[in-house]
């Protein structure tokens, strides 16, 4: 069993004081300790921004790769050796910027990753640009004066869902709680697992704040929500105003892309060892 000590970090953490990565930090160490897992099957996957330190404070296996591409990364890493644990640590403007693209693709893949989105609605590391997750009107230092951010903010949650994947979720960074019980659903989850994990960026975003989401946040799973039912977890998704729904809005089981790719039949992709001699055939007949 994993220990809360063999998960410290030997970096100190540069994260803002108040910053709600402390509490999903916290939440994915408890989270890791729960699965029962052996630690060197775990990997955890990272792109860049203050999210994606994240791999610095704890002591896992893990790649911290460059803006948006920590999703074909983690991909590769679950293709190559699929007995491994995959886990990615994303924020909202590394994941839903740069890394739209691959987040869609993987989602229609169903692969089998989990995908924590630290979502503040900020570029935070960059000194508060707005995000694709800000919302309409978040006035920053790169948004258009006067009305602030000209658009709707993207939906991670009906993007999943809308995009194929079989599993979607909201935490909060306030409710390590069900947080954590989330993350150990998503993780386990066969496919493509999302969550969105609401926080605040206490030094940039002063309309996001703790206070904000104190006030709003509630949880499906108290309320009878029906997880099998994809269409009324797309309607869930959408709502936010007076109430912001939090929990696991679908689940279900479907095939993943390792069962329906090309993978050697003797093993795991890491092992597999090709014969050069018929790879060389193959150059000579249609290159050569």
């Amino acid at each position: 069993m994993i220990t809360a000590e063999q998960l410290e970090g030997k970096q100190k953490i540069t994260w803002c004081t108040g910053c709600g990565n402390f509490g999903i930090l916290a939440s994915l160490k408890k989270a890791v300790i729960g699965l029962d897992i052996p630690h060197e099957n775990i990997v955890l996957v990272s792109g860049i921004g203050c999210s994606s330190k994240t791999p610095h404070y704890i002591n896992l296996n893990a790649m911290h790769t460059i803006h948006g591409r920590p999703i074909p990364v983690a991909t590769g890493v679950h293709m190559a050796n699929n007995d491994l644990t995959v886990i990615v640590n994303t924020g909202d403007g590394d994941c839903l910027g740069e890394g739209l693209g691959h987040f869609i693709h993987a989602a229609r893949r169903n692969v089998n990753i989990a995908v924590f989105i630290h979502n503040n609605g900020v570029n935070g590391l960059t000194k508060g640009q707005f995000s694709p997750a800000a919302r309409r009107g978040y006035v920053s230092n790169t948004s258009p004066p006067p009305p602030g951010a000209p658009m709707d903010p993207v939906n991670p949650v009906a993007l999943a869902l809308a995009s194929g994947a079989s599993f979607a979720a909201r935490g909060f960074s306030g409710d390590q709680k069900n947080l954590v019980d989330i993350m150990i659903r998503a993780i386990r989850h066969r496919g493509f697992a999302v969550v969105d994990i609401l926080q605040p960026c206490v030094t940039w975003n002063k309309s996001l704040t703790w206070g904000f989401y104190n006030k709003r946040i509630y949880n499906l799973q108290e309320e009878g929500h029906d997880t099998a039912d994809r269409i009324k977890a797309l309607e869930a998704s959408r709502e936010w105003g007076d109430r912001i729904p939090t929990g696991i809005f679908f689940d279900t089981e479907c095939a993943d892309l390792a069962q329906d790719i090309f993978l050697p039949e003797d093993g795991n992709l890491k092992d597999h060892i090709n014969d050069l001699s018929l790879v060389q055939q193959l150059i000579d007949d249609h290159i050569l």
